[in-house]
């Protein structure tokens, strides 16, 4: 089995990403103290899984990411295969290709054996979602050390922002004239 570092890191970044989430957008810089993951390597690995429409970035100060799905729409093998690792036991690479001479007809004896392996991997990976394993760590008693206040991802919830606040504090404040305004420099020539 062909499973290497990859897989993992991202399997284990995605795991932190769904446990914290609900505070807002995780940033990769936390995940990559967290588990002692490489950030440039993290960032290479959240591309992938951004164009595979797994996470969504947010730009900025207070950005990082978020699932772009729901976590139990998220399985194991939409982690491993959007990161480009391969679920291949096969020494061809399932090609069939084993051995070069015709008399073999280019596949090795365990070929199939290692082909059925591979099927339940995959079958096995895609039964198990990034909810199931948010789940197990919760079980496990992770504690969380995320101490932003908690966000909603709905479109209703940024409504409901006080806007009578803010415009108070616009009233209260005088306006007064931008001293480096390009329209005052207009005004003075």
């Amino acid at each position: 089995m062909r499973l290497t570092t990859k897989g993992r890191f991202a399997v284990t970044a995605m795991i932190d990403l769904a446990l914290r989430e609900t505070h807002g957008p995780v940033t990769l810089a936390g995940i990559s103290q967290r588990q002692k993951i490489s950030l440039s390597y993290l960032e290479q690995l959240f591309g992938k899984l951004r164009r595979f429409n797994i996470v969504e970035s947010t730009r900025g100060p207070g950005g990082g990411y978020t699932l772009a799905r729901k976590s139990e729409e998220i399985s194991v093998a939409d982690i491993i295969v959007a990161v480009d690792e391969p679920l291949d036991a096969t020494q061809c690479g399932g090609k069939g290709n084993c051995h070069s001479d015709e008399e073999n007809h280019g596949r090795c004896m365990t070929h199939d054996l290692w082909t059925n392996l591979n099927a339940k991997m995959v079958e096995y990976l895609s039964s198990v979602s990034l909810r199931d394993l948010v789940q197990q760590q919760s079980g496990r008693g992770i504690v969380l050390q995320d101490l932003r206040p908690k966000k909603i991802k709905t479109e209703s919830a940024k409504a409901e922002k006080p806007a009578s606040a803010i415009t108070a504090v616009k009233e209260a404040a005088p306006k007064r004239p931008l001293v480096n305004s390009v329209f005052n420099l207009a005004q003075q020539s």
